[in-house]
């Protein structure tokens, strides 16, 4: 479940230009869907009218900017409260400027990502917290408006235990936590009833312990309350009272004096119960105050306050402390959080040996030899080794030119940070450094600067106090808040990171360093924070985290790893990084030198222009011979991938102007890969060995029949790209089907040099014929056609190398030198088309058998399987190899590939116990669901998902080979409930290699025979065919046919019986005299 907001609102300080930046980053979380599975219609950045608005004025400001939209919306043209009564709003404070981020503590980047989310992103703490509040706090709770600060790092249970039965009012959350840290925190004092009776902020040990449970932990406040609609509605109406309305924007435009309100000290507390009205008032830091407070009192007093203290939830307020803030980065939260926390987040490191435990990478590419110490954190930087950073250090802002000044440096219990700075229109980089131990407010009598007491720096760098301070700044005021140390701007000279890190080390040229120093414009860092550039510095991140993106790119593909691209790639598009990541996969696939990795690549590509379409433009599954591509497909076709790839590309340009043309251009991309994916497979074909046989005479057939196959597990598997890319098993079993072998070819020569293909399907009366002669060349130019007439006959023809095509040789002339005749083909199946029992692939085997023997050439069954596997790449219905072992290959037995090319298909028969070949086909039924489906759409999905790399596909795969595997067991054991339970399990992988494979009258006709079968699984792709059942008692078929006939709405179903053939597929050569009329699908003796 998930909060849906009806309004989104982030509150920013007002001076720095961050709206629009902010803005647009509120807009890209939307478009990833950060926000829920409805996200918000509203969705705002809103600026404070007052530099010094405080929180408190942040919300009531924000709040009427909410009811503002939300009336518009609702065409009312006066702002109106009622807006309110249903609305769902978050309010998110941005708060004060943050010494370690230059976006704030919003956006402090996390160590962690986020492995299931639709678009791969920085994790923000403003991402983390609004994952907590849409996915676990605010579930479940009434209309109203939330209000959550954005200066702590906050972890919550999944299921946080938060009532709202019967709630009124105005509730605030708390976590628990320890006094001791309570000591610099606010506290709530609570009653029994749970209604918050005062709010104590850096009390004494008295008041602390008076707050303490039972366990000995207090209720600290985390930044969050909770205003139910008529609490927010009378919060909403004092916008409109001074000296209140000076906290809003209307106050700015109407000339209001500004005033400064806390959210917790001046509008919460107002209902605190042990509060008077007198103490409340007078609590007012000043007469204006004072008077809001009055305003607040009368408004909100009559609300109850009460508090939910989250069990197991921790709260860690952002410090100015550099200590506290690198162990936030470095000592990782629990299981609470909903975020995968981890050392190298959405970074390259060329060397991640040379990172040790306890330090963080985040958003960073690290070249050669980095070394970085526990302890130590680096963000946002582009460095170039070797450099070693010691413990203690944050990092964060610096680029790759930094990278020589960093070498040599002594780096440790530091804080280095570049910035983007604007100084009117003039944009900068500046650098500031730091000290861990340092604090930024203390007397310069009392403080430290790079973790050493003034005078020490002083001494050792030759800087004075009136080189950093006026003469007129008071005492008390000279901090390193406000100490001119960071070179700004210099007259004659470039500045870099080596005009502050002369300052660790000063030893060598100190005098000219301090000379140069001196002469350089110097702010303190008090006076750069107005000047930071938001959009710049949030720019810059951006742009990193694409690169590293790219290098990711490179890194998943060229090294074969399991890792989905797809949200990267939505990112890009989401984020205008398209054009780089589509260079970076071009890149990719033309130089990498490995087929599979191209077409991987080109998937990649697919993806991209897809996401491009944004759900627009049509079905992604389509016809790709379109003749503008026909050029880059040649290419691709004689094996020049790297031409092919640039044609692609520029053909590309020409299809990016709208969604169906994008749309397009992905279904071509798909066509161009699969040609890599047919090349891969063709390599099978070295496995494929054809000797010398006796020619058998003019006239005389050459007959076989095969078994049908079933697949008990690990279908899928044997799929190409997945079958050389991750190694497939499969468990299959050769069946006869009511008594016989229902598939089945015969060739014979004949003495017209010509190919006469007819081909049979289905059972009499209402069998199929198709009839076809061809005489020419010309005529078997269709065969990669798959739905063209004859198109398996003919591609037969040519894999076999009876038929030499493309050739100058005319048809005729071929068959009469190498033959002295033409040759007569038919084939049969007594199966439905779409059975799920392998036929096309099986057919294929017995037509390459026949077709082989009756051309005077032999070729073993291991060879037969290869071939067929190339055969079908050739007619690009680019079949797995499954169904050509389960009914080419006699009885039980699992079938192999490892991952990696070429490939080869190594088949095991299984043993199994004595008698137990007959148990099981006692037990074995086929139920004919009277539903057809179309595998080819089918597995175009499929193949889509695992070159996206789904984690869910990798990990179905993974559960598909074990299971094959388990399944090989426990037919090798004879253990049939056993056996049920592997067929239940492989029907569920099933459903998750292909969604929509179980339509629901199949559900159905499942569900009522679960209780009379061990397992039941589709046969083949799913989608309808045969399913198999594995019953509890033998010999069930009249039992299963009552059952069914007595269940509504399954349509025209029939039931089959099986028994597992051992003898496999029967080759005959048969005399002449055999008649034309006589259906060809008997059995008969090898």
């Amino acid at each position: 479940m998930a909060a849906e907001w009806s309004a989104l609102l982030l509150t920013c300080r007002r001076g720095q230009g961050a709206v629009s930046a902010l803005q647009r980053e509120l807009e890209v979380r939307r478009l990833r869907g950060a926000l829920g599975p409805r996200p918000p219609a509203l969705l705002l950045a809103v600026e404070d009218p007052w530099a010094r608005l405080g929180s408190g004025g942040a919300t009531l400001n924000a709040l009427l900017v909410a009811a503002e939209h939300l009336s518009a919306r609702a065409g009312c043209t006066v702002v109106t409260a009622d807006v309110l009564r249903d609305a769902r709003i978050l309010i998110l404070h941005m708060g004060r400027d943050f010494s370690f981020d230059d976006c704030g503590r919003a956006f402090t980047c996390l160590p962690a990502e986020e492995p299931g989310a639709p678009a791969e992103a920085l994790v923000c703490n403003l991402d983390s917290l609004l994952g907590t509040m849409t996915h676990r706090l605010c579930v479940g709770s009434p209309p109203g408006v939330w209000v959550c600060s954005t200066d702590m790092l906050l972890t919550v249970p999944s299921a946080p235990g938060i009532s709202w039965d019967g709630f009124q009012g105005v509730r605030v959350i708390a976590v628990p936590g320890s006094p001791v840290y309570a000591r610099n925190h606010g506290v709530y004092l609570t009653d029994e009833q749970g209604l918050v009776r005062d709010i104590i902020y850096k009390g004494t040990e008295a008041q602390i312990q008076q707050c303490a449970g039972p366990d000995g932990t207090v209720p600290l406040v985390c930044g969050i309350v909770f205003f139910s609609s008529d609490a927010a509605e009378q919060l909403l109406a004092t916008h409109v009272i001074p000296p209140l309305d000076a906290c809003t924007y209307m106050g700015l435009d109407s000339g209001a004096p500004p005033i400064q309100l806390s959210l917790f000290f001046d509008i919460v507390l107002s209902m605190a119960g042990g509060m008077t009205e007198e103490d409340f008032v007078k609590g007012g830091s000043d007469a204006s105050v004072r008077s809001a407070r009055s305003v607040l009192w009368t408004a909100l007093r009559g609300f109850p306050l009460s508090m939910a203290c989250i069990p197991d939830a921790s709260y860690d307020y952002m410090t100015t402390s550099a200590s506290d803030h690198i162990r936030s980065l470095t000592l990782l939260p629990g299981s609470a959080s909903h975020l995968r926390f981890c050392k190298t987040a959405h970074s390259h490191v060329d060397q991640p040996c040379l990172l040790e435990d306890g330090s963080s990478v985040t958003n960073c590419l690290l070249e050669g030899a980095v070394g970085l110490a526990a302890g130590s954190v680096i963000q946002h930087c582009h460095l170039q080794g070797p450099l070693e950073i010691g413990p203690g250090c944050l990092l964060s802002g610096l680029d790759a030119d930094s990278s020589p000044a960093l070498r040599g440096c002594p780096l440790c219990d530091i804080v280095l940070q570049g910035h983007h700075v604007r100084l009117r229109d003039l944009p900068c980089r500046v650098f500031t450094l730091t000290g861990r131990l340092d604090d930024w407010q203390s007397p310069v009598e009392e403080a430290t600067y790079l973790n050493v007491p003034w005078p020490e720096f002083f001494q050792r760098t030759g800087i004075r106090e009136g080189d950093l301070w006026d003469a007129e700044t008071p005492r008390r005021s000279r901090c390193l808040l406000s100490a001119r140390l960071f070179p700004v701007l210099h007259a004659c000279q470039a500045l870099g990171l080596q005009d502050v890190l002369w300052l660790l080390a000063p030893a060598g040229g100190a005098g000219e360093r301090l000379a140069r120093w001196r002469t350089a414009w110097r702010m303190s860092w008090q006076e750069l924070l107005p000047c930071l550039d938001t959009a710049a510095e949030l720019g810059t991140r951006q742009a990193l985290f694409f690169l590293q993106g790219q290098r990711k790119v490179r890194r998943v593909l060229l090294g074969h790893q399991d890792s989905s691209l797809l949200p990267l790639a939505r990112s890009a598009v989401h984020e205008g990084y398209h054009e780089a990541v589509l260079g970076t996969l071009d890149e990719v696939a033309s130089t990498a030198g490995d087929a599979g990795v191209a077409a991987r690549a080109l998937a990649c590509i697919a993806e991209v222009l897809g996401c491009m379409a944004r759900g627009e433009g049509g079905l992604r599954s389509g016809p790709a011979a379109n003749r503008e591509w026909a050029s880059a497909f040649g290419c691709l076709e004689r094996g020049d991938i790297a031409s092919g790839v640039r044609e692609l590309a520029a053909e590309r340009q020409k299809w990016m102007s709208r969604p169906a043309l994008l749309v397009r251009a992905a279904r071509h991309y798909e066509g161009a890969e699969q040609i890599l994916v047919r090349q891969a497979v063709m390599s099978s074909c070295q496995f494929v060995t054809v000797g010398q046989s006796e020619l058998p005479p003019l006239g005389h057939w050459v007959q076989v029949a095969c078994p049908a196959r079933l697949d008990l597990s690990g279908g899928w598997s044997d799929t190409p790209p997945i079958t050389y890319e991750h190694g497939g098993a499969v468990v299959d079993v050769a069946v006869l089907v009511d008594g016989c072998r229902p598939i089945g070819a015969r060739v014979r020569r004949i003495p017209t040099p010509e190919l006469r293909l007819v081909s049979l399907s289905g059972a009499p009366p209402s069998q199929a014929v198709t009839e076809l002669v061809c005489q020419e060349l010309e005529h078997l130019q269709d065969y990669c056609q798959p739905h063209a007439p004859g198109a398996l006959l003919k591609a037969a023809f040519i894999c076999t190398q009876v038929v030499q095509f493309p050739s100058q040789k005319p048809l005729r002339v071929q068959l009469m030198e190498s033959f002295g005749s033409g040759f007569e083909v038919h084939t049969w199946s007594k199966l439905p088309h779409g059975s799920g029992l392998g036929t096309s692939s099986i057919l294929a085997g017995a037509v390459m058998a026949s077709l082989y023997r009756a051309a005077g050439k032999a070729a073993s069954t291991e060879s037969l399987i290869h071939a067929v596997l190339h055969l079908e790449q050739r007619l690009t219905t680019g079949g797995g190899w499954q169904d050509q072992v389960g009914g080419l290959v006699p009885g039980i037995k699992i079938g192999r590939s490892k991952a990696q090319l070429p490939l080869r298909v190594e088949v095991e028969p299984i043993p199994v116990p004595d008698g137990f070949t007959q148990t099981l086909s006692d037990h074995l039924l086929l139920v004919y669901t009277g539903k057809t489906r179309l595998a080819r759409n089918l597995l175009q999905d499929v193949v889509r998902n695992w070159y996206a790399r789904l984690p869910s596909i990798v990990q179905n795969t993974d559960a598909l080979v074990s299971n094959a595997e388990e399944c090989a067991q426990a037919l090798r054991q004879g253990d049939l409930p056993l056996i049920g339970k592997c067929l239940d399990r492989y029907w569920q992988q099933k459903k998750v290699m292909a969604p929509g494979c179980e339509p629901l009258a199949v559900g159905h006709m499942m569900d009522t025979l679960r209780p009379h079968v061990h397992g039941q699984c589709l046969a083949g792709a799913g989608g309808g065919g045969f399913l198999y059942v594995l019953t509890k008692a033998p010999r069930q078929r009249e039992a299963l046919q009552q059952i069914l006939a007595g269940t509504e709405g399954l349509g025209n179903f029939s039931i089959h019986s099986i028994e597992v053939d051992t003898g496999g597929f029967s080759v005959e050569v048969v005399g002449c005299d055999t008649k034309d009329g006589a259906h060809p699908g008997e059995d008969r003796a090898v």
